[in-house]
């Protein structure tokens, strides 16, 4: 479902979470963490719909980037993200969520190096957080939803019915994410990924704005040895009342 299809829903339309599960959930945590592909995956599961409120991020720097716009610029940045015209279509079936940018579907360059690079440095701009957390509460609002983010819990969501923090050793982060860039035929090198994810954690949990930490009510899971489905277990044991 499209940002624009949803905001035409009345109260209404609105559907309901069935038998009493948590209507909103937030999945939070640091880079390389497993929170989009634990909040996917639990989408999937309850039928919710998804969003990895990440890739908002990425298409705000993207476009930053295609306009060459410096990323020491933070007034252009923070301008350009509340007229930026996204379109949000909502990972309802797995497909992945899908983003439009003056109708252009975008989705495929927001992984590039250079987003990846410049994506820290462009989400810690007020003006920029504050445009995406206003659509990002706007789209919890139509429909139950499962969202992952790095803030979800404290500042987008704060009323989440569940809320779930994943943690793990920046190693195992960064072990992960050189096997996600070997799987993708990316040739990077362990210690630039470590360093990359080091620097990543220093930006986001130092930012003024919606600082990376858990939300005081959040279940915080350490994923250290952990496999995807053991922590899928543990999060629906939560979903249906667990501890």
């Amino acid at each position: 479902m499209s940002e624009r299809a949803a905001a035409q829903k009345t109260a209404d339309d609105h559907v309901r979470a069935p038998d009493n599960r948590p209507r909103k959930v937030a999945v939070d945590g640091s880079a390389a963490s497993g929170k989009s592909t634990i909040g996917r995956r639990l989408a999937e599961q309850l039928g919710y719909a998804f969003l990895d409120t990440g890739v908002m991020y990425r298409a705000v720097t993207y476009a930053a980037l295609e306009r060459g716009l410096s990323l020491q610029d933070s007034g252009s940045i923070g301008e350009l993200a509340q007229t930026l015209p996204i379109d949000v279509s909502l990972d309802c079936d797995g497909s992945g969520t899908r983003i439009t940018i003056d109708g252009s579907d975008v989705t495929s360059h927001l992984r590039s190096q250079p987003v990846e690079d410049a994506v820290s440095l462009v989400s810690r701009i007020a003006a920029v957080r504050n445009a995406l957390v206003s659509r990002q509460r706007e789209l919890a609002e139509r429909q139950p939803i499962v969202m992952a983010g790095r803030d979800i819990g404290t500042v987008v969501l704060p009323d989440a019915d569940l809320k779930v923090y994943l943690d793990a050793s920046i190693e195992e982060r960064a072990r992960r994410r050189y096997a996600d860039f070997l799987a993708a035929g990316d040739e990077v090198s362990q210690e630039i990924v470590l360093e990359d994810i080091r620097r990543r954690d220093r930006i986001d949990s130092e930012r003024e704005v919606s600082p990376l930490r858990p939300a005081d009510d959040a279940v915080i899971i350490n994923t250290d040895g952990l496999s995807l489905d053991d922590v899928m277990d543990r999060v629906i044991g939560l979903v249906r009342g667990g501890k």
